[in-house]
Parts: C-alpha cells; sequence; structure tokens
C-alpha cells in the first residue's frame, strides 16, 4: 500500500454513513496496511461513562473483556502515552514516552499473551471531548515496518474524525456541545489559581478585593458544575479555556 492509495484511504472513510461502513472499512484498512486489529475509543471507563463514547474495535473478546473488566480505558499505558505526543507512535517506544507501572508490564504482557503484538497508535484529542484515539496493531511475533506508518498515522486521523461524526449523530445532545463561556475577569481568577494563588494573592494581583475573587471563582465552579478549584483548573484545561503554557508560563 503506497503513496498512491493515500486518496483512495480518504474517500474510503469519508464515504461511511454508519457504523457498520466504519467497521467494514476499518477491517479494509487495517488488512491493506498489513494489520490484524484495529480500535477507534475513547479514552474512558466504559462502565461508569455518561452518553456514548466511541468504540469500535476487533481485538480478541477474551481480550476485550479483561480490558473492560478491568476499567482500563482510562489506564491503559498505550492510552496515556497518546497523551503525550501529537503524532501516532510505536507500542514498542511507550516505555520512552511515560513510566511504566508494574501494573502497566502486565497489562502489556497479556494483551501479547492474547495474541496481540505491536501496535500503532495515533493520538485523537479534541478540546472538550473525551480524549481518544485510533490504534492498529500486530499478531504477536510480526514485525511493524516502518513504511506503513506515514498512512497509518493519515487512515487513524481520518478514522477518528469519521466515528465522531457518527458518533454525535447518535447523541445528538453533545454535538453541539460546547465549553462554557467564562468572563474575561472569570478566567483571570482561574488562571491565577491554577497557578496555585491564593484568594488573597489573586486580589492583590489584580487589583480588585479578595471578596470579588472569591465570587469570580464561585461563578466559574457553577458553570463548570464542580465544586472544587482543582476540578475547575482541570476543566478549563481540558476543554481549551486555559492552556498549560498559560498555567506554566513565569
Amino acid at each position: 500500500m503506497g503513496i498512491d492509495a493515500i486518496g483512495p484511504l480518504v474517500r474510503l472513510l469519508e464515504a461511511v454513513i454508519n457504523i457498520d461502513d466504519l467497521a467494514a472499512a476499518m477491517e479494509q484498512i487495517s488488512h491493506d496496511l498489513g494489520f490484524q486489529y484495529f480500535a477507534l475509543t475513547h479514552h474512558v471507563d466504559i462502565s461508569r461513562t455518561v452518553g456514548t463514547p466511541i468504540r469500535l474495535h476487533n481485538y480478541p473478546d477474551r481480550w476485550a473483556d479483561y480490558y473492560d473488566g478491568n476499567a482500563l480505558g482510562v489506564s491503559d499505558p498505550v492510552h496515556r502515552a497518546s497523551h503525550v505526543t501529537s503524532v501516532g507512535f510505536r507500542w514498542s517506544q511507550i516505555p520512552a514516552m511515560i513510566p511504566l507501572t508494574t501494573a502497566d508490564r502486565r497489562v502489556l504482557g497479556m494483551g501479547r499473551e492474547q495474541g496481540i503484538g505491536d501496535g500503532f497508535t495515533v493520538p485523537a484529542n479534541v478540546p472538550g471531548e473525551a480524549r481518544g484515539s485510533c490504534s492498529f496493531a500486530l499478531e504477536a511475533g510480526l514485525p511493524l515496518p516502518d513504511a506503513i506508518l506515514p498512512l497509518a498515522q493519515l487512515a487513524g486521523a481520518f478514522a477518528f474524525e469519521g466515528a465522531r461524526r457518527l458518533w454525535l449523530t447518535r447523541t445528538p445532545a453533545s454535538a453541539g456541545a460546547i465549553a462554557p463561556a467564562l468572563t474575561d475577569r472569570q478566567r483571570d481568577c482561574v488562571l491565577w489559581a491554577a497557578r496555585g494563588k491564593s484568594d488573597w494573592e489573586i486580589s492583590r494581583i489584580l487589583g480588585v478585593s479578595e471578596e470579588t475573587v472569591i465570587r469570580h471563582i464561585k461563578q466559574a465552579r457553577e458553570r463548570y458544575g464542580v465544586q472544587k478549584r482543582t476540578l475547575l483548573a482541570i476543566r478549563t484545561l481540558f476543554d481549551g479555556t486555559l492552556s498549560f503554557d498559560d498555567v506554566l508560563k513565569r
């Protein structure tokens, strides 16, 4: 599958109109790329998630049952590694990307026991939505050739976007969801709180009363529906209201 396959690959994914079409397209693309397995998924605990997260794969049933039963959608080292990069990566690179725990190594080992070998994951992180990814994997023992990875990167990006389009159709309420809008002053207060400043310190920095700072942060928490300042900071980072550069800037 060479460079001339890019056009047909993209058209195939753009043409899907339902989840069955997408599954068939992913089976075909995986086969054409030389992979045996694929997974399009949001990085969530399926059993506890409200709504309909993206989830489409052809992994062995036994592995999928173990995966869900242990809520690995959140803690999976492959998923965590995808949160620290914007481009696709080999699973064999994961130890150099994130610290691996004993549990992580056990999970990766169990995957191999179920016949899943090396793979390639394309991150799909959209502000305001659960993080996700598209993964392609080989049967255990097969080599992962470098030549197919650029096409796998492209296929993974278009595949996840196709999945988003279909899943948002299934859950209309989330299709128009946007981040809660903060006023400029609320955002300023949340920013300094995320930097670890107290209400009094924020009031000195912004030149307002401490009571005003408390009110702004309270109103921001109410808009996000959270009780804790820490969760407020996380949510604003998650949806793009604040960036890590904003928080870490000195």
